[in-house]
């Protein structure tokens, strides 16, 4: 699985257990639902600080969230 794979897994599973729709976390992470979408799919190749700002609204790390 390379790392865009687990991002893709990784932000949907979170956002699961959260309980959390996906524009719910795009409200949280402060981007628009259809990049969370395109994300969970693995269509998007997001910058590391795009990542960075992806695993705040789950209280991580950029590292933890692609681990």
């Amino acid at each position: 699985m390379d790392v865009r794979q687990r991002l893709s897994a990784n932000l949907r599973r979170l956002r699961s257990e959260h309980g959390w729709s996906q524009e719910d976390y795009a409200d949280r992470a402060g981007i628009h639902r259809t990049y969370v979408s395109d994300l969970e799919r693995g269509a998007r190749n997001p910058t590391i600080m795009m990542v960075e700002k992806l695993a705040v609204p789950f209280a991580l790390t950029a590292s933890d969230l692609i681990a």
